[in-house]
């Protein structure tokens, strides 16, 4: 499980690619090594991913094509940097919300408005998201935890204080750019059920 707080960036320093497959090396900070090994859960833009290896500070993981073609991992270069949170401990504080680490779709970029100490992205998703999607609700962007600003039709945004910008990825994305949504888990499972409750009812 993880939190949707983002520690910080790491940036890729190898990819091995195979046939469906690739191996991406992270070098990761001092901190985030302490306590890791083979088998721990590592977020990756919001992607769980195990670690297969590890040597220093450099941390390899393995990639099927399944998570390369629903995420946007398989368009990483080596350089990329990528948003890093380690999987959460009974007993840590939940500072964002509960994130499973797998990722539903992509969604696109569509538009950044930059203010003073605040910035506005909107984001376009695909049409079997948007039931999920809605005022003040959560949602998981490239591993972060945000909250839902406005929403129109299939776009929503979302603001990003100083301190976020600093932190992740979200800090150099602009239009164009691809990102990985998880829904909430709760927002998820209540329009799920409420959709059977109403379809068994007609």
């Amino acid at each position: 499980m993880f939190t949707g707080i983002v520690q910080g960036t790491a940036p890729v320093v190898d990819i091995i690619k195979k046939e469906n497959f690739q191996t991406h090396v992270l070098e990761f900070e001092d901190a985030w090594c302490k306590g890791i090994e083979l088998g721990a859960s590592v977020a990756h833009n919001g992607c769980c991913l195990t670690v297969t290896k590890v040597d220093g500070n450099r941390v390899w993981f393995d990639l099927m094509q399944a998570t390369l073609n629903l995420t946007n991992l398989g368009a990483l270069d080596v350089g990329d940097k990528v948003n890093i949170e380690r999987a959460a401990k009974f007993g840590d504080e939940i500072g964002g919300h509960s994130m499973s680490g797998h990722i539903m779709c992509v969604a696109d970029i569509v538009d950044v408005i930059i203010t003073e100490n605040n910035r506005q992205i909107w984001f376009e998703v695909p049409e079997k998201i948007t039931k999920y999607v809605f005022d003040k609700g959560y949602i998981g962007i490239d591993g972060i935890s945000l909250t839902i600003g406005d929403v129109s039709e299939s776009k929503f945004c979302v603001n990003l204080i100083p301190e976020t910008l600093a932190r992740t990825n979200l800090g150099w994305k602009g239009k164009g750019d691809v990102v990985n949504i998880e829904v909430d888990p709760q927002t998820q499972a209540v329009v799920d059920t409420v959709e059977r409750m109403l379809a068994a009812k007609a």
